[in-house]
């Protein structure tokens, strides 16, 4: 049975284990199954969820139903940050891919986390300005890039968030064809080709486990390269 703490959430690293301690006490807890969603876009609740076991998918959605994924959480990290601080409706939703331990931090107590250790306020800071970086860049992918160059861009943010070494990257578990096209709006068919074309090229590599991603100063040349960086 997963223990029900904070101590393994990234942005609350350092902290004094009595201040854990406290925070574990005001948080509500409850595993979500594979698939069931946990908030919707437009809800009004303000928590901010910290993943202790399992992973869960942000995405929204089109006038027409079509699912786009935005990100994968795992456990270590929270989401709902936006709406305790600002108190407007949530910007997507959230669903679990596996069964997951999410623990829910009430909207003041979460600012009063933020005012009480400057630490804590800075990481989430940089968070923001990482998320704002990170939609700026597939605003402009979207706009400027073509199918194959929009896959080449995806596995490259991929794997530059899970190096193993200067040049080299592990993905686990492999990415989905289908999971890509919903970031990238395109389709599973176009995923597969590409990827195809990326492992005859020498840049990835299936393991039973994960993609081994290679070449990576490479493939940011060839990704720069057309987005005219």
């Amino acid at each position: 049975m997963t223990q029900q703490t904070l101590e393994n959430i990234n942005l609350l690293d350092g902290l004094p284990t009595d201040v854990i301690e406290e925070l574990n006490k005001q948080c509500r807890w409850k595993w979500y199954d594979a698939h069931e969603q946990i908030i919707d876009r437009q809800a009004d609740s303000t928590d901010v969820f910290f993943i202790v076991q399992g992973r869960v998918r942000i995405v929204i959605y089109t006038v027409g139903g079509k699912e786009i994924t935005l990100d994968d959480f795992t456990e270590g990290k929270q989401f709902g940050e936006m709406a305790a601080i600002d108190g407007l409706p949530r910007s997507a939703s959230v669903m679990a891919i596996d069964r997951a331990l999410l623990a829910a931090m009430p909207q003041p107590r979460f600012m009063s986390l933020l005012t009480g250790h400057p630490i804590v306020a800075e990481r989430v800071l940089k968070n923001m300005a990482h998320i704002i970086r990170i939609s700026n860049e597939r605003i402009m992918d979207l706009s400027t890039l073509g199918a194959a160059n929009r896959v080449h861009a995806e596995i490259l943010r991929q794997a530059r968030e899970n190096m193993t070494d200067e040049d080299e990257a592990f993905i686990s578990p492999i990415p989905i064809h289908s999971d890509i096209g919903s970031r990238i709006s395109s389709t599973r068919e176009t995923v597969a080709r590409v990827m195809n074309d990326l492992a005859r090229k020498g840049f990835v590599e299936r393991q039973k486990n994960g993609l081994i991603v290679k070449n990576i100063e490479l493939l940011t040349q060839m990704v720069e390269e057309v987005r005219g960086d």
